[in-house]
Parts: C-alpha cells; sequence; structure tokens
C-alpha cells in the first residue's frame, strides 16, 4: 500500500504480552520501506512483567525460554498489517500499524498473543464457526492535579499521577451526570469515530468519574484489535487534555467503583448465528459451548483476570460474579444468556473479565474453552436463579489460584500450547512475587501500632 501524503511519522505498534501497544515511530520515508521489510525491535520486550522488569534471563541459552532466536535480547520484527492503517487524529501528521512478530527468517513469534488468537480462530474455523465478539467496557477518567513528574516519581513502575475527579456520588444511567462528562466524552467520542471504531453507546457508570463504552460486534480478530485500538487510544487522548483514564479494575481511591469488560460472545455458522433455536433459549451447540465456558471459568479467569487488583472484583452482590455459574438474563451470574427463541442475537455475556486484560488471550481462552465443549458434548448444568446462593465452585480469589488451574488445565494448554501456558505463568508469578515483598496499607494499620 502507499501512505497517504503529508503524513511525517509512522508509528508500528504490537500488542504485548499484557496487551500493552509497543513498538517504534519512523519518518514517513524509512517508512515505506519498512512496510515492505518489517522493523526491528528487541526480543527482551516479550520478556518483562507489568513493571518492565525482565523477567527471563535474556542472555543465557534460549533466553530463559528455549527459544535460541531471541538469546542475547537478539532482534525480532514488526511486520505491519496493512488492514489495522490508520491515521491518529489526536496526533498530526501521524500513521500508525498494528503489527504481527516475526524472527528474522519469517517464521512466526511463539508469544506473539496476536498470532495466538489468530490460531484459535483457524481452529474454530475448521469446526465450521466463526466467533463473535461485542464489548462492553469500563473505565475511569480523572482530571490529573499533579503529574508526578519529579526523578524521585520515576521508577518500575513510577508513580502515577494525582487526580481528582469529574463528578461525585453513586451515578448509573443519570443524564445530569453524563452531562457533566460530555466534555470529555465528546473528545473521546469524536477521536475514536475518526479511527472507524464500531462505538455503539456512551453511558455514565455507577461509580464516580466512571463511564462505560460499548462497541458493536466484530468477528474475533477485528474486535480484539479494537479493544487494544480503543484502550491505547483513550489514555493518549485523554492525557493530551490534562486527563487521566485508567483501565485498571479497582483504583485504591475513596468511594472509587470497580471496573469490568462483560464480552458478548457467539459463534456463526454459514453467516447465521448458531446460537439461536427455535424453541429454546439456546441451541445444541450453545448449550455444549457454554458448558464448555464454565468447565474451564476457573483456569481462563487467568486471562479474563491477570492483574493481581482485579481479583479484588469478585464480590458478591456487586453485579459481579464470586462462582462458576451461568444464568438466563441474570447479571449477579458469571456466565449471562441473552436473547431467546429465534432471536438472531442470542448471546453468552462473561462477565468475569477486567478491562485490562490481554483481548487475544482473553478471545482465545474462550475459543478453546467453548470449543472442548462442543466437541466432547458437555451436558449443561441447571441455570442459577439465585446465583450469591446457588452452590457452585468458586472463583479463585487471588491470581495465583487461578494461574494454578490455568497450570492444570488440558484444553487451554492444548490450545495455547504448554510452551506459552508456562511462559505466561512465570511472568505473572513474578508480579505476585514483587506484590508480595511490598508492604501494604493494610499491614501497616494491622500490625504497626498492635505489635
Amino acid at each position: 500500500m502507499k501512505l497517504p501524503r503529508g503524513l511525517k511519522a509512522v508509528r508500528f505498534s504490537f500488542a504485548d504480552q499484557h496487551g500493552v501497544l509497543r513498538g517504534k515511530t519512523l519518518s514517513s520515508s524509512a517508512a515505506e520501506a519498512a512496510m515492505e521489510r518489517g522493523v526491528t525491535v528487541t526480543s527482551t520486550l516479550l520478556l518483562k512483567d507489568t513493571s518492565h522488569k525482565t523477567v527471563f534471563a535474556a542472555f543465557t541459552p534460549g533466553a530463559g525460554v528455549g527459544i535460541p532466536e531471541m538469546q542475547g535480547a537478539a532482534d525480532i520484527m514488526m511486520v505491519p498489517d496493512a488492514s489495522t492503517f490508520r491515521v491518529l487524529p489526536w496526533a498530526p501528521d501521524t500513521g500508525w500499524f498494528l503489527c504481527d512478530l516475526h524472527f528474522p527468517d519469517g517464521r512466526p513469534v511463539l508469544f506473539d498473543t496476536r498470532a495466538l488468537l489468530k490460531g484459535a480462530v483457524n481452529k474454530l474455523a475448521a469446526a465450521g464457526y466463526e466467533f463473535v465478539a461485542g464489548l462492553e467496557v469500563e473505565f475511569h477518567v480523572f482530571r490529573i492535579r499533579d503529574p508526578r513528574l519529579q526523578p524521585a516519581d520515576a521508577g518500575q513502575p513510577g508513580n502515577p499521577p494525582e487526580v481528582e475527579l469529574l463528578t461525585t456520588g453513586y451515578q448509573l444511567l443519570t443524564e445530569h451526570k453524563y452531562d457533566q462528562l460530555e466534555p470529555v466524552v465528546e473528545l473521546l467520542r469524536d477521536n475514536l469515530e475518526r479511527l472507524e471504531l464500531p462505538l455503539r453507546s456512551f453511558e455514565i457508570e455507577f461509580g464516580p468519574s466512571q463511564l462505560e463504552f460499548t462497541l458493536a460486534p466484530r468477528a474475533g480478530i477485528a474486535a480484539a484489535d479494537a479493544m487494544v485500538l480503543l484502550r491505547s487510544a483513550v489514555k493518549q487522548i485523554a492525557r493530551r487534555h490534562g486527563y487521566h483514564a485508567t483501565f485498571m479494575c479497582r483504583p485504591k481511591l475513596p468511594n472509587v467503583m470497580s471496573s469490568g469488560w462483560h464480552l458478548h460472545q457467539s459463534l456463526t455458522r454459514n453467516g447465521l448465528n448458531a446460537f439461536t433455536s427455535d424453541r429454546e433459549d439456546l441451541s445444541e451447540t450453545g448449550k455444549q459451548y457454554l458448558a464448555g465456558l464454565l468447565a474451564h471459568a476457573r483456569a481462563s479467569s487467568a486471562f479474563a483476570t491477570p492483574t493481581i487488583n482485579g481479583y479484588k472484583r469478585y464480590r458478591p452482590y456487586s453485579l459481579a460474579p464470586d462462582r462458576v455459574i451461568w444464568g438466563k438474563e441474570n447479571r449477579g451470574a458469571m456466565l449471562r444468556v441473552v436473547g431467546g427463541p429465534r432471536d438472531p442475537d442470542t448471546r453468552i455475556e462473561n462477565r468475569i473479565g477486567e478491562p485490562a486484560a490481554n483481548p487475544y488471550l482473553y478471545f482465545g481462552s474462550q475459543i478453546y474453552c467453548g470449543l472442548d465443549g462442543i466437541e466432547r458434548k458437555l451436558v449443561l448444568p441447571r441455570a442459577a436463579d439465585t446465583p450469591y446462593e446457588t452452590k457452585a465452585e468458586p472463583l479463585p480469589r487471588t491470581l495465583d489460584e487461578a494461574l494454578f488451574h490455568l497450570r492444570a488445565d488440558r484444553a487451554l494448554r492444548d490450545g495455547f500450547g504448554a510452551t506459552f501456558i508456562d511462559y505466561y505463568c512465570r511472568i505473572k508469578e513474578a508480579e505476585i512475587a514483587r506484590f508480595n515483598l511490598e508492604v501494604s496499607d493494610w499491614e501497616h494499620r494491622e500490625y504497626f501500632d498492635l505489635f
């Protein structure tokens, strides 16, 4: 493809193991050649936890992950996907590509999560289905009081900005509260529309300074790409105008509510919704898929909720799940069936996710779990009418517990590959180890005076 005239720079980005965009910016003249041969980046970007600390021994044989091509911080290639090209409306004269990762010899990189989702989508296609996802994403936007940019604020990670609310009180769908946030919503909406994201609605969420954006359904890869771009764009646009947008699940601020990411999913076959039934709420395919999601729920939570913080959202009577159950039109259940007989929009809403999840891994895990249910013709248990009283397996209470279940889950190990699962768990365990070495406010309050 030819780049539009007038561009001064082009960003080449890939989604790392955490779903965070990383990459390089090239001049427009250099970008033309890079579109053909790719852009080099250090492979150590794939070896880091959320603080940017390198978890694996990159300078030992196999770079600590058993891959000789990554040893010694060797280069890998970002190969742009031409279909993802955008001109960034908030960054004048700047183009943007989303890239796949390859080794210099052209082979795909095992730890490229976008490629992993493509593998799941291809396996689903071989069974005759296509994955469709609609996104319902909650997040906070605050005004920055102090950006915390003194040298003492730097670190791994650095100190976040000090912020203040844009609205107070609890405010679910309250129009005058929405109007208070309308200037920020308009700013985000205008830029996101120019990115051609499938925006559907803009809502005032329950907590102060909290919003929810929904995106119309798209096929698997396109929906995951949209989520990655949405998250990065919202943060960049907000920051340029003095705001801090965060997709962190539960910020440590007084009276602030948790944010979730509700994933609406269905399968199509020959262009028709494979979950729709003439007489029941779900077809046999839909029931088996749902049974697969339930069977692997505790393991797949490591992808749906990949941060230590996200598990603090799993609370009873909070419109968030705390156990492995499903329900018909029940927002207290982990999995909510939406639709009914002959409804072409019948779908399953997974309410377990946090908005910080890597969408490629979240979607891929859903595909492998649901497909296992279809292949084994799993029987769906009864729906839960009282989700917080029904006896059922509890969801993991911590990330550590979720990783324990993930390591042992055969469907996900076979789907993503044992090497990737072990790699992913190692990175997350490094984050947990750092967390366990920190002295928390809770510990100080509990023990400093008492003992």
